[in-house]
């Protein structure tokens, strides 16, 4: 119990500090924190911003913390939360194929990559490796169920390329590599495509969303 304290009082500390953050008690007098709005007609109290409580969540290197999964949105990008906290996941190092939102078409492969990520994640509580976050203030990270690296399993079954942007200097590229070459040696989901393959990072520039 001192120990949950400590959390969150660390948490509230530096939500002070660093971003928006929710305080509310609901009716049956259990408080809440969060970094998302409270259910609505709620009562709450506005902090300041917490972009470090994350880190703080994802600091310990055994992995320690859990997160519940709350949605998978498409091959490399999950929301998660732990201690009423709620945040936004990218897939670090890997890049699926693009889904299309209202009249855009998807790209090919794109719903067999959810479809995998929801499977490999359902039912599960994982842990998180922590890679900062990106410009779209979402978290990096490299994600573990029961030790499984989903980041790799990705690219196992060809369902993700390797990320064609800078990737930070702490991630093991190399295994990341080895994985897509053999995917790809296999003819795997995207890869059996062929000269008609299309990066995701080409398909959204064809493709921009509206």
């Amino acid at each position: 119990m001192k120990s949950f304290v400590r959390i969150v009082f660390s948490l509230f500390l530096s939500s002070i500090l660093y971003g928006n953050m929710y305080f509310w008690v609901d009716e049956s007098g259990t408080k809440h924190y969060t970094n998302v709005a409270p259910p609505s007609g709620g009562n709450a109290e506005e902090f300041a911003e917490i972009h470090k409580a994350f880190e703080k969540l994802t600091s310990r290197e055994d992995l320690h913390q859990k997160f519940k999964v709350v949605k998978v949105f498409d091959g490399d990008t999950i929301q998660v939360t732990a201690m009423d906290l709620i945040f936004s996941i990218r897939l670090v190092g890997i890049d699926s194929p693009e889904i299309g939102y209202g009249d855009q078409k998807s790209q090919p492969f794109s719903r067999e990559a959810k479809a995998y990520l929801e499977h490999l994640l359902s039912s599960h509580e994982v842990r998180l490796k922590n890679y900062n976050a990106d410009s779209y203030h979402r978290q990096l990270a490299e994600v573990f169920v029961d030790g499984n690296n989903i980041n790799i399993e990705m690219l196992k079954q060809g369902l993700a390329e390797i990320y064609k942007g800078d990737q930070p200097k702490t991630l093991d590229l190399p295994l990341y590599l080895k994985e897509e070459k053999k995917a790809k040696k296999a003819g795997k989901g995207i890869w059996q495509l062929g000269k008609s393959y299309k990066s995701p990072k080409q398909w959204r520039r064809e493709n921009p969303r509206k």
